[in-house]
């Protein structure tokens, strides 16, 4: 062993010791690294700073604003309710169902990219289901690794080990020779990741934030009896009439909450002001605050198509319609006036349908009640115009509701989120172009849909994984420098040279793990590939059952967060450290290890 690497290995043990300690925290210790490496001498700057340029760490920045996108347009969040709603109450079920559905997207696209596109849809689940999401996190990671024994384009790895079988005068493998090894290791897996759940801690909790719902204010308002949904018919007395020439508060108690109407193949909410004008097939969410209104007489009187309502007080339009509590604070302007006269609506863009004085609600028409200090107001009205309100002098704002963290950003949107990824996927499966350029092309036609902006893109990069990952790259680059890795294939060729085939593919195996501790997956491939066919021109056996151990070897990265990026995606998410890896990993690996050692010869004889 030279001094260079003997260096190198002292620098690489600080690091594994630091992360095991997490301190200092690990994108800082990936930048001292990589300021300390180019002073070995080792390597140089350029090669400490090469991974800002590797293609796959743009490409997973990139598959985060992918992930970002399908969060605003509501994709994830759809996905997150039809994975819970399928699942049922079981954690167990949620985590068998999570890991079948990432393995099998895996399978197709970068596991990388997978992880990227699946953390916000699985936070979202673990919050509207309440299971911690430190318990399907790591199920995630192992799913996603898994993803990479399934198919040929799956994980890097195997490109990298098809590729040295290419070089090395062989043909490669198809596109499904990995299926066969990763099917019996996910459905383990899964069986593992169900009965070790709870190592990871985090203990389940109640859905959703403590605070109130849109059901709650409903039932204390005395809200549910009031809502009409009518459509102005051709020929209605309100067809093609501005609002504020109707007056309906005045003259029938109806507050007029919002305004649907069709435009092309879809239809919006729109904000109901004075000079909205009113157009033959307009949805309209009313408030008929006044009793005593016969609402079916009322509907006929002029010309209204009354529709059906599936939630109290428009709750199942919760995605537009929202509302808030107010307080009215000493000193305001509004005391002493009514809603009327304040001119709430033309101020704030909300209809104020509840008013309480102290705890009790006002049971008679809310515009003609003189506000006093200390009411709560209950207004109503789209969630931008809740978004915008504002504490100040005369209005506080008390409440705001759990379903506002639900409200999706830009729903018209979605079909355009799932074609730019079908794109992707699609690019990326044929190898028509490189993923990264997939992935670019990918996001600037998001922006160019109006699926993510500048802003959301950058801030839904998770720097601190992108940081880590680039730092450990030059550790690679430093144990080829040094000999390190013509060490290790010396070694292992003089330890299996006399044994068994199948002695050889378990030293195979356990070297690429033992690599995999300190480096990337894909790295790891790169280095013990041409050990394997080495090892089987020395036995005189076919190169492909060593090939494909190290593939299956390289994608069982499950004992590091070093060891695969999409380990270090699911690091901060979930909170973990070095040890939670290390107790769910062991057993995941000697698990991929016997399978490897039993199947691999059965379908590629030596």
């Amino acid at each position: 062993m030279t001094q260079d690497l003997a260096l190198v290995l002292c620098l690489l043990s600080a690091t594994v010791l630091m992360f095991a300690l997490n301190r200092p925290r690990m994108d800082a210790v990936a930048l001292i690294m990589m300021t300390l490496l180019p002073l070995t001498g080792v390597i140089t700057l350029e090669d400490s700073l090469a991974g800002f340029s590797d293609p796959n760490v743009l490409l997973i920045a990139l598959l985060f604003v992918v992930g970002e996108a399908l969060v605003r347009t509501g994709v994830a969040q759809r996905l997150g309710d039809l994975l819970v709603r399928s699942a049922g109450p079981g954690e167990a079920r949620l985590i068998g169902l999570l890991m079948v559905l990432v393995a099998g997207i895996g399978s197709f696209m970068s596991s990388t990219g997978v992880v990227a596109i699946f953390i916000p849809i699985v936070l979202r689940v673990a919050a509207s289901s309440g299971t911690s999401a430190r318990r399907l996190m790591m199920p995630l990671s192992v799913a996603a690794l898994i993803s990479g024994m399934m198919t040929l384009v799956a994980t890097a790895p195997n490109l990298v080990v098809n590729a040295q079988l290419i070089r090395a005068g062989h043909d490669g493998f198809s596109f499904f020779s990995f299926t066969p090894f990763g099917l019996p290791v996910l459905a383990l897996a899964v069986l593992v990741m169900v009965a070790t759940r709870r190592w990871l801690g985090g203990t389940t909790s109640a859905p959703g934030p403590d605070r109130p719902h849109l059901a709650d204010w409903i039932a204390a308002y005395g809200l549910g009896a009031r809502e009409v949904r009518v459509r102005v018919e051709p020929g209605s007395a309100w067809a093609g009439r501005r609002l504020d020439a109707l007056d309906l508060r005045a003259t029938s108690g109806i507050n007029v909450i919002a305004v649907e109407r069709g435009r092309g193949f879809g239809h919006r909410l729109i904000q109901p002001a004075a000079d909205t004008l009113l157009e033959p097939g307009d949805v309209l969410f009313l408030d008929m605050f006044s009793p005593g209104i016969a609402r079916q007489d009322f509907a006929a009187r002029f010309g209204l198509h009354p529709l059906p309502i599936s939630g109290r007080y428009f709750s199942d339009h919760s995605q537009d319609i929202g509302m808030v509590e107010l307080l009215v604070p000493p000193g305001s302007a509004l005391i002493g006036k009514t809603v009327t006269d304040a001119r709430f609506r033309t101020e704030h863009g909300l209809a104020v349908i509840g008013i309480k004085h102290g705890s009790k609600p006002v049971p008679g028409p809310v515009p003609a009640e003189p506000l006093r200090l200390g009411d709560t107001l209950l207004a109503v009205g789209p969630w931008k115009a809740i978004g915008a309100l504002r504490s100040g002098r005369d209005i506080l704002v008390l409440n705001l509701p759990a379903e506002m963290d639900e409200v999706i950003e830009r729903p018209r949107r979605a079909p355009h989120a799932l074609a730019v990824l079908a794109l992707i996927v699609g690019l990326m499966v044929t190898g028509v172009v490189p993923n990264v350029q997939a992935a670019l092309i990918g996001c600037l036609l998001l922006g160019l849909f109006g699926c993510v902006d500048m802003t959301g893109a950058y801030r839904a990069m998770h720097w601190q994984s992108l940081i880590v990952i680039v730092g450990m790259l030059p550790f690679s680059v430093a144990l080829q420098n040094t000999g390190g890795v013509d060490l290790a294939a010396s070694v292992l060729v003089a330890a299996v040279g006399d044994a068994g085939p199948r002695v050889a593919l378990a030293a195979l195996f356990v070297l690429t793990a033992l690599f995999g501790l300190f480096i990337s997956n894909t790295a790891t491939a790169v280095l013990v590939a041409p050990v394997a066919l080495a090892v089987a021109t020395e036995l005189g056996a076919s190169p492909y059952p060593f090939a494909m151990t190290v593939a299956l070897a390289a994608s069982a990265a499950f004992l590091m967060p070093v060891s695969s990026p999409v380990n270090m995606l699911v690091l901060g998410p979930g909170s973990y450290t070095l040890t939670d890896f290390l107790r769910i990993g062991t057993p995941l690996v000697v698990i991929t290890l016997v399978i490897t050692i039993a199947l691999v010869p059965l379908v590629f004889p030596f």
